[in-house]
């Protein structure tokens, strides 16, 4: 088996903890695993991620970590927060993947964070085009590598090892041994690398119940096909862990719309929903969309009643103030 060094900046486990509020609304057991605490300031489960990615990276005696993402990227500005703490220099490249957005999300949350985190912050101008960008980033490692700097890239599109997965691996195995009884598991679904993760790990502990992606990024039948291939990514690094079938990738896509970083009807009821039942906030990117999954599945009737509900709440909160702006319309219409 492959050895996969680790940085060591999970504090493990996680707790879960009940929801008694929306168990008593939505008339079934639900809890939530507080991966929203994991790592740094404003953590999440980008930190469990690059826990691996910045393992590689120390092994390999790298002092220059270069990563992309979204303008409100929380991995990138976790990926900077963690860097910081070992001494590196971190180079962002951002992308635009959201339209027509305002001055306060080009400049508050994650981009104020990477610029307090002291990280150089590039451009690439297409937010579609993963593996373009991850192009740009090796020539720039290049450029690095020349004037003597030791670079790491953290690349973003399919087709590289899926180093990342290999946290949510880690996250599956607190679970089982934290409360293993769940009958759903309810996770945001993106990159796919938490998604696919939590899959191998629970499947590899025989976990009897359903694991639930709630898309943010991609409709259902792309997504699905991303995570048969990060799946396929796991498998391939030789870690001890069993093969995953098709038929249990569960993936959901009715909070998508309108689109990737984008506010609609059913992630916006979602965020009201948890904070004025149980004081919990949601950011509008992942965990929003991720948790409107259940209460849509608990009114479709696929959640039964009485069920055991795991929800995943992976952070992402400092995006949150970068969405003022829509969340103020939005409240003032409601």
């Amino acid at each position: 088996m492959m050895e996969i060094p680790q940085a060591g900046f999970v504090l493990v486990p996680t707790p879960i903890e009940r929801l008694s509020c929306l168990s008593e609304a939505l008339e079934i057991d639900l809890w939530v695993k507080r991966d929203d605490l994991a790592g740094p300031s404003f953590g999440g489960n980008k930190t469990r991620q690059l826990d691996f990615y910045l393992g590689a990276a120390v092994q390999q005696n790298c002092d220059t970590i270069l990563i992309t993402g979204a303008v409100q990227s929380n991995f990138v500005r976790t990926a900077a927060a963690l860097a910081a703490k070992l001494g590196m220099r971190t180079i962002i490249q951002l992308e635009a993947r959201v339209p027509e957005q305002d001055v306060l999300y080009q400049s508050s949350g994650n981009v104020l964070l990477n610029q307090l985190l002291g990280a150089e912050v590039i451009f690439y101008p297409e937010g579609e085009d993963e593996v373009g960008a991850d192009a740009a980033l090796r020539e720039r490692a290049l450029q690095e590598r020349a004037n003597g700097f030791r670079p790491y890239v953290i690349p973003l599109a399919l087709g590289n090892p899926p180093l990342g997965a290999l946290g949510y691996i880690s996250a599956a195995n607190e679970i089982m041994d934290q409360k293993p009884d769940f009958d759903f598991v309810v996770v945001a679904s993106g990159s796919g690398l938490t998604h696919a993760g939590l899959l191998t790990g629970l499947n590899s502990r025989g976990f009897p119940g359903r694991v639930i992606g709630s898309c943010v990024r991609r409709d259902a039948v792309q997504q699905r096909e991303r995570i048969r291939t990060v799946l396929d990514g796991i498998e391939a690094l030789n870690t001890p862990s069993k093969h995953v079938p098709s038929n249990k990738i569960s993936i959901w896509d009715g909070a998508l719309n309108p689109g990737y970083g984008q506010i609609g009807a059913a992630a916006f009821s979602a965020m009201k929903m948890m904070a004025q039942t149980e004081g919990l906030i949601l950011d509008p990117v992942y965990t929003a969309k991720a948790f409107a999954a259940i209460s849509a599945h608990v009114e479709n009737g696929e959640i039964t009643k009485g069920s055991k509900v795991l929800f995943v709440h992976t952070g992402g909160l400092a995006s949150l103030f970068a969405y003022q702006t829509d969340l103020e319309r939005l409240l003032s219409l409601n």
